[in-house]
């Protein structure tokens, strides 16, 4: 079973128009314990995404230019001098409400989507929470990195069903004698023997790719080398 973004998403979620205030956005990310929430419209389309960090250009821009013999940290003032901030920085800065804080447009999932897909989206833009939306962009969910990781405790007993019934029974028709499977902290051993070497070697790779597996151990055999020669002779 390929677990989607739908299994593991929080379905109750935290959300802000673009005319919330400052402080009632801060309120928000506070009472419900997350780093950002998504910004809809007035009909659950999400515009854009406010997080901590929106929040906080604010404080940084006051103490950088108005307290005396303030000294930002040096990633700050690296930032600020190679321009990585620029005009931006200080926009955010003298937002006040939602809509001129927020960071748009917002990176979203999709519900179908594959859970590995909103690992990529999350590296790739480097954030920790992914509003999912339908398909015309209104808000139905949110995963964060955290929701991700459930697919890791599922127990030893539920992987070990998955590639006996979906790998060994369902897609390749093993004789159960054939092939056998155990399951220990999420590490996958394989034993027993198979027909072709290829059948084998197919086990192994749809295995790895079983949500919740941690690890496979190969100890496959197998009575016909059927693998194709290196140069493809």
């Amino acid at each position: 079973m390929q677990v989607k973004v739908k299994d593991v998403m929080t379905r109750q979620v935290a959300s802000v128009n673009g005319a919330t205030p400052f402080k009632d956005v801060a309120e928000v990310l506070i009472a419900h314990g997350v780093s950002a929430v998504p910004v809809v419209d007035g009909e659950g389309h999400v515009i854009g995404v406010v997080s901590e960090a929106d929040l906080l250009h604010k404080e940084e821009f006051r103490e950088r230019y108005y307290r005396e013999g303030y000294q930002p940290p040096l990633r700050a003032r690296m930032r600020h001098h190679l321009g990585q901030e620029g005009d931006h920085g200080r926009e955010k800065a003298q937002g006040d409400t939602a809509a001129e804080l927020m960071t748009a447009p917002a990176v979203t999932v999709q519900p179908y989507a594959s859970i590995v897909t909103a690992m990529r989206l999350m590296e790739e833009y480097g954030v920790k929470r992914l509003p999912v939306v339908d398909g015309e962009g209104i808000l139905v969910g949110i995963v964060s990195r955290r929701d991700l990781l459930k697919v890791f405790v599922r127990t030893d007993a539920d992987v070990a069903g998955e590639v006996r019934e979906e790998i060994l029974g369902h897609s390749l028709w093993v004789e159960p004698n054939d092939a056998a499977v155990t399951v220990a902290n999420g590490i996958v051993t394989l034993t027993g023997r198979m027909h072709r070497r290829s059948d084998a070697q197919l086990v192994a790779r749809m295995t790895r790719r079983v949500n919740g597996v941690v690890d496979v151990i190969d100890r496959l055999e197998w009575d016909v080398d059927d693998a194709p020669s290196w140069g493809g002779r």
